[in-house]
């Protein structure tokens, strides 16, 4: 195949999407975080449940960690980004 009939690749999802989850899972993953740190506060020795705390903990965790998936994408497919400077 010839360069110049291949069509360009366009991503699928507009770039300009990606910031809004990014915060919303930023913002959803903080609130989890602070609901556990008060918990694990104003919790005494007798009114701790251990499948809670991993519930909270594990819940923040995954919005947390899925906010670092968009904004690796929205960093990666803009353009302009490091990439072009990594080529």
């Amino acid at each position: 195949m010839e360069l110049e009939i291949m069509s360009r690749y366009t991503n699928p999802v507009n770039l300009a999407v990606f910031p809004h989850p990014t915060m919303v899972l930023l913002a959803t993953g903080m609130f989890f975080t602070a609901w556990f740190f008060v918990y694990e506060v104003t919790s005494t020795k007798c009114t701790q449940d251990i499948y809670k705390e991993l519930l909270i903990s594990l819940v923040a965790l995954l919005f947390v960690s899925s906010r670092v998936l968009f904004l690796l994408l929205f960093l990666l497919f803009q353009p302009g980004s490091f990439t072009e400077f990594m080529l």
